[in-house]
């Protein structure tokens, strides 16, 4: 008998019954559990430190550092956001290295708060180089394209 109480009493540990009341054959029993309510705190699992904005100039010193020459345009990311290449996954993206495209015309997607905002060249000419990977952040000014003006 008392192992089948115990067995109850341990099958209600983990039960949302709070307090609980047997008689069996002149014998009461009255168990109350205490139960832990969950902390309102969070808990931390990793931290991630916050970027400051010099250290988005010193990521991208060579950029900023060397005189780009006359006829190359630096397309720049207005917004702060995920960089993507394509219009989706799996799909050709809007333009590659060697590629000329016109004013106007759509370079790349950048996430920001799950809206897309597609990026478009300020001049025609030609993509000399991508300087952003698929898929990764990128923040508000930072070069995202050189293009040779035609």
């Amino acid at each position: 008998m008392i192992e089948k109480i115990e067995k109850l009493l341990k099958s209600l540990e983990n039960s949302s019954i709070e307090e609980i009341e047997i008689e069996v054959e002149g014998m009461k029993l009255k168990a109350k559990y205490t139960r832990q309510k969950p902390s309102s705190q969070p808990v931390i699992i990793e931290k991630i430190p916050e970027p400051a904005y010099h250290s988005v100039k010193q990521e991208h010193p060579k950029e900023e550092s060397i005189a780009e020459p006359e006829n190359i345009h630096v397309v720049k990311s207005p917004i702060v956001g995920t960089f993507y290449r394509a219009p989706s996954p799996g799909a050709e993206p809007f333009v590659k290295e060697g590629d000329f495209v016109e004013k106007g015309q759509t370079l790349c997607i950048i996430e920001a708060l799950k809206v897309m905002n597609e990026i478009e060249s300020d001049v025609s000419g030609r993509v000399v180089k991508i300087l952003v990977e698929d898929g990764q952040p990128v923040e508000f000014d930072q070069p995202l394209f050189h293009i040779e003006k035609v």
